[in-house]
């Protein structure tokens, strides 16, 4: 059971998907299992497909589209209630089951990871103050220009993410990739991390590495600074907006600790750059600019590729969980409930992002939700 699309020869969605669930361990006693987990899994991510939002929507969804359910796998005792559904969610390990999704996921589209944005992301209502628990902060590696989430780590905070970030690099082919990665990861150990799995990193260069942001943004305000530039120019909405792109390949002047002369302080570091963003907008104009660093040799145009793609995990992955699954108003917050439905979520949105065509995602769930053979299409596509 596969598909092809253009010259990309890749397994049938629900085909990986079933036989990924299957390989998740149940924490449930045997003789006592009316529900297999693989059932279940699917029923919860099917109807998130479909538009459904938390566990009494699944259920009630479940019970009036048993007969479609059962066109996929037996469902020999139907399906479970909605407390049901909270407890086994609950108990499910969130490690096991996000090594699931990103084994999934990577089967998918093995030709996705070429420019790898990662960056996190809180769902704001997951916290519970009568427990200490934060609020949970999911960290996800997303293939930009496929659009489709690779991998996902949870950490307690924000500040947490660069401890995450080598175990998500882990689980993903870098080879000839560039990754995009915010500020708050601007460090050798990353920059190492990244490098020493046949990956390029692009690291943006902000007030937190104060040192370094004042050398960067000194060599490019040098007008002796030898740099290639490259400019676009948007417009729309009353609103003008110019960025130019610069990039050196002269590198060996940064200072830092080495280990012999020339040695740069971030391995493999072979170019830095600067995005000058003009916005003319009511007759105002603001100029804000951007620095990073690079162990691949980037023209000015990958530059601006990349920049864009990385502000893509916010447009293209944030927002969308957001304001299309509304995973902030989400308030999930026993056991691993939270954790695991995010981890659905994702699972949800790369399957219909995969198969949507030409409508938008929201219009793609509910189609789904109202037309079960849209919602066998998304899951088994033709082949």
């Amino acid at each position: 059971m596969h598909e092809q699309t253009g010259a990309v020869y890749r397994p049938s969605r629900l085909r990986t998907l079933l036989e990924h669930f299957a390989a998740i361990d149940d924490p449930r006693e045997p003789p006592k299992v009316r529900y297999p987990l693989r059932e279940v899994l699917f029923l919860v991510v099917a109807a998130t497909i479909a538009d459904c939002e938390d566990y009494d929507e699944i259920a009630l969804w479940g019970c009036n589209h048993l007969a479609f359910l059962r066109r996929f796998s037996e469902f020999h005792f139907g399906t479970p209630c909605a407390d049901w559904l909270r407890v086994v969610m609950n108990r499910i390990d969130p490690d096991l089951f996000q090594a699931c999704f990103c084994d999934w996921a990577q089967r998918l589209r093995p030709d996705a990871a070429k420019l790898i944005a990662i960056d996190g992301k809180t769902s704001r209502r997951s916290h519970d103050r009568k427990c200490g628990r934060r609020a949970l902060h999911m960290v996800s590696a997303f293939a930009t220009s496929a659009r489709l989430v690779l991998a996902q780590e949870a950490v307690d905070e924000k500040e947490n993410e660069c401890a995450v970030i080598p175990d998500i690099l882990d689980r993903l082919d870098l080879d000839g990739a560039l990754v995009t990665i915010d500020a708050i990861a601007c460090n050798p150990a990353i920059a190492a991390a990244v490098t020493g799995r046949k990956g390029d990193y692009l690291l943006a260069v902000k007030a937190n590495q104060p040192t370094l942001h004042r050398e960067v943004a000194r060599y490019f305000d040098d007008p002796a600074a030898k740099a290639s530039s490259h400019a676009d120019i948007d417009k729309g909405h009353g609103r003008i907006e110019t960025r130019r792109c610069h990039v050196s390949h002269e590198v060996g002047w940064l200072s830092g600790d080495r280990r012999h002369p020339g040695e740069p302080r971030f391995p493999g570091l072979a170019a830095i750059a600067m995005v000058e963003a003009s916005v003319e907008e009511g007759g105002a104009v603001t100029t804000s600019r951007r620095f990073y660093l690079s162990s691949a040799k980037l023209t000015p145009e990958r530059l601006a590729e990349a920049v864009r793609g990385h502000w893509a995990i916010e447009n293209s992955l944030h927002w969308v969980l957001d304001v299309v699954f509304r995973e902030d108003q989400s308030r999930l917050r026993k056991g691993h409930g939270a954790h695991n439905m995010a981890i659905v979520r994702h699972f949800a949105l790369n399957a219909v992002r995969l198969a949507k065509g030409k409508h938008s995602i929201k219009t793609t769930r509910k189609l789904a939700g109202w037309d079960p053979n849209e919602l066998a299409r998304i899951l088994s596509p033709a082949r």
